[in-house]
């Protein structure tokens, strides 16, 4: 199995390759569709990055995952399937949160709040293949009720479930979120093997580090992550948690992201004059 991140320091993000290097299939993870909100125009750069990777190493993508509806930046799940196809993973929960974001957005414009957009609804104990490598889903909320870890060969994928060991663990203040739950799904990834390697989809370069990083381990994880190693018990950590949510701000992105990635990455459809709008809702946040 190779590994080949993307990093898009815009927001943060980091996407991820993976593929067989036997089969050549392969998964796309979190991808980002560039999106600047003072004009309202999106583009295909970082997109585009990633599929000249997939056709410079002759991949055949298989998989396009979503580790749940990012609040951070849009996805371009959908552009990328235009593109190469594959088919748009996300866990079943996304329900969910559709119907969450469906009353806040007050969605008219034929949106059903079913998951239908995306072509596999994953739960937890599902198996993924990627040609000769296996891969499983695992259930891990408390960011978002739809958050999940793609566990594949010796590599978990944790979305914003867990960050760097000097960074901590993701907010669990948005509609559905719960740090209890978000607790218990970052103890359940790390009952993984300690050598598992952990490749978050967020690294904000904590205070004294010089680099962008984003791949660690179980073992690193347990032993020095700052909210959750091992020494810090659900409740210090719920305390922890609920303090720190209650001074941070809204996500910048959240209110266009999330009408763009409850939809697959699909942008909602154009209107009679052939723009396509997306909705800011005043006070509901």
């Amino acid at each position: 199995m190779h590994v080949q991140a993307f990093f898009d320091k815009a927001t943060f993000t980091v996407t991820y390759v993976v593929f067989d290097v036997a089969t050549k299939a392969s998964a796309i993870i979190d991808p980002v569709l560039d999106f600047d909100s003072s004009s309202g125009r999106t583009s295909t750069k970082s997109a585009d990055r990633v599929i000249s990777y997939l056709r410079d190493q002759g991949l055949r993508l298989e998989w396009i995952l979503e580790t749940h509806a990012h609040a951070d930046h849009l996805s371009a799940g959908a552009y990328i399937k235009s593109v190469v196809g594959g088919k748009i993973a996300i866990g079943a929960h996304i329900v969910d949160v559709q119907k969450i974001f469906a009353k806040v957005f007050n969605l008219k414009d034929g949106f059903v709040p079913d998951g239908t957009q995306f072509d596999v609804l994953l739960r937890d104990g599902d198996t993924l293949a990627l040609g000769e490598l296996k891969g499983r889903v695992m259930h891990t909320p408390g960011h978002t009720p739809a958050c999940v870890t793609y566990v594949i060969e010796d590599a978990a994928f944790v979305g914003d479930t867990l960050f760097m060991p000097d960074y901590g663990s993701a907010r669990a203040d948005f509609p559905g979120g719960d740090a209890r739950t978000l607790y218990r799904s970052m103890r359940r990834i790390l009952e993984l093997p300690k050598s598992t390697r952990i490749f978050t989809c967020h690294d904000y370069k904590s205070a004294g580090r010089s680099e962008f990083a984003w791949e660690s381990s179980v073992e690193q994880q347990r032993r020095s992550n700052i909210h959750v190693r091992d020494s810090i018990s659900e409740d210090e950590f719920v305390a922890l948690r609920t303090a720190r949510d209650k001074t941070l701000g809204v996500p910048q992105l959240i209110l266009p992201s999330i009408q763009v990635n409850i939809r697959a990455g699909s942008l909602p459809p154009a209107e009679e004059n052939g723009v396509a709008y997306l909705k800011l809702p005043l006070n509901a946040l």
